[in-house]
């Protein structure tokens, strides 16, 4: 699960400037769109490679069905990954950012093959077109609404926390009906962090169109890689918890 210490207020501190969109609005939310479909595209393309192939998984999983040591190691990575770029963004270079957030989805990507290898493919498909639709929905949303949504985010973020919180308490009870009410409180809060996110990542792009001469393209690399990584795992949480609900397990 990529359930993470969330940090949106860390993207920049660029003022929010309520003008119309304008170009470097539209070139920094196509930015941060690019780069979380080709950290999707790398996840998705080395899990099915690790899914094919016995001898890569033979490293991950024991003969005896349980994790190895790199397997156990490969499992919690993602979370480390999330942590560093996060709070030692302001200290990342651009290019480093980006290289962690390329190693984060290779990572990523050798986690779902376990998804793979565990759901059938039909279900897992149909989870990640639902997944698809309902995130698309909510970014279209978030884009275009006139709504401000700020004031959700600390609504949001204690949502997020209590489904943490009650996933560690259920790996305890073993609870089906308490997973199954955690997943549907999941996607509803990951659905509604994907409209506040693109919102917020609009204001950004906004901001841009007065403060942009005094911002760096740098910067400005770093804030759509961090954008990206934001929406990435709004889509990646929206899906995992569908799955939970509606996979169909391998027998």
């Amino acid at each position: 699960m990529q359930l993470t210490n969330r940090n949106p207020d860390n993207i920049t501190n660029i003022s929010y400037v309520p003008i119309g969109e304008q170009v470097r609005t539209r070139s920094f939310i196509a930015n941060v769109f690019l780069w979380m479909f080709v950290a999707l595209g790398v996840s998705a393309f080395i899990a099915w490679q690790f899914s094919i192939n016995e001898q890569w998984m033979s490293y991950l999983v024991s003969p005896l069905g349980g994790l190895t040591g790199l397997g156990t190691i490969t499992l919690f990575a993602p979370l480390a990954f999330v942590l560093i770029m996060s709070f030692a963004y302001q200290r990342l270079s651009a290019t480093a950012l980006t290289a962690l957030f390329m190693a984060y989805a290779v990572i990523n990507g050798i986690t779902f093959s376990f998804i793979l290898l565990a759901f059938t493919p039909g279900s897992v498909l149909g989870c990640f077109l639902s997944a698809s639709a309902m995130f698309g929905i909510m970014a279209v949303m978030g884009y275009t609404t006139n709504q401000d949504l700020t004031k959700f985010g600390r609504i949001l973020m204690m949502g997020v926390i209590g489904v943490l919180i009650a996933m560690v308490i259920n790996y305890f009870l073993h609870s089906s009906q308490l997973d199954y009410i955690i997943s549907i409180i999941g996607v509803m809060v990951f659905t509604a962090l994907t409209a506040y996110d693109v919102q917020k990542l609009k204001r950004i792009g906004q901001g841009l169109e007065y403060n942009g001469d005094a911002v760096s393209a740098h910067d400005v690399k770093k804030m759509s890689i961090l954008g990206a990584l934001t929406l990435y795992l709004d889509f990646i949480n929206i899906f995992l918890f569908l799955l939970r609900m509606f996979g169909g397990r391998r027998d």
